[in-house]
Formats: structure tokens, sequence, C-alpha cells
């Protein structure tokens, strides 16, 4: 099953060179560490080996989910946006009605979340409560703590 998600360019590159990384440096070496504990002999008792067999089996899976991501990845063309509403890579400025706190964030893809940077992931219950909401509108978010009311301050990209 194929689920298309939207990057900016920035974090498509950054899934890739990980990706490469995983591929060019760290399969390579899982790789040799395997054969060095098989010239050690009897494999039944040699630990070395086993944990590198389960080190191996570890990184293709990553590999594997990895390259799935990418190749379901899109770049999304922010100028083509609607700056009217709240989408995906939108910047936006939302106010607690309780407490008066503002907050800023970008609302990016899964892979992308930063949360100390403001980059807030748009599966999130915060984010997915965000979504679609124009300037002046109140978000009414369910949260593990209960429901949370934010104002809508800004929309920019």
């Amino acid at each position: 099953m194929s689920n298309v998600s939207y990057y900016s360019a920035e974090g498509l590159k950054k899934l890739k060179d990980e990706l490469a990384q995983l591929e060019q440096v760290e399969r390579p070496r899982v790789t040799q560490e395997i054969a060095d504990a098989r010239d050690k002999g009897d494999l039944s008792e040699n630990a070395e080996y086993h944990a590198a067999k389960e080190e191996q089996s570890h990184l293709e899976t990553k590999i594997a989910k990895l390259k799935n991501v990418v190749a379901n990845a899109r770049i999304l063309d922010e100028s083509q946006l609607d700056t009217s509403k709240i989408l995906i890579h939108s910047n936006v400025i939302i106010k607690n009605t309780i407490n008066g706190m503002e907050f800023k964030y970008r609302l990016v893809a899964d892979s992308e979340t930063d949360v100390r940077n403001g980059k807030l992931s748009v599966n999130s219950p915060i984010g997915k409560g965000l979504l679609g909401k124009k300037v002046g509108e109140i978000a009414e978010i369910q949260v593990p703590s209960g429901i949370m009311k934010f104002e809508i301050i800004d929309i920019s990209r």
C-alpha cells in the first residue's frame, strides 16, 4: 500500500541522503563484520556473528522502509498553494484561547517533524486539527489531556 507524502525539496534530499548513507556505508560495514565473524570459526557459538546478522536484518528493514517512503514522496510546489487556509507546509501562528499563549509552527510531513524547531507533523493531533482552518477561526482539537482551542492568527508560506 502506498502512502504519498509531500515534502519540501530540503526534506526529500535529507531522506535520500540518509538512504544513500545506509546503502553505501552501513550495509558494506555490516557485511564486513559478518565476514570477519565468520572467519573466527564455529558459527553456532559465535556471538559476534549472530549480533552482526541481527544488525544486518534491522538495517535491511530500515532500508526497505526508507526506499518505500522515497518512492512515494512528492515535492510540493509551495507557490501553487492556497494561503487562505492551513495546508501542509503552511506557517501558522495560533493562540491558545485559554491562556493567550501564541505558537508558531510549520506543518510538515512526519519524517520532517521537529517540534523544538517549530516543525509540526500534519498527522499529529494538533496538525490534523489545524488543517483547512482559516485566519480568525477557532480550532477545537482533541488532545490526550482534553480539548484545546486555538485561534488562527496568521497563515503564510
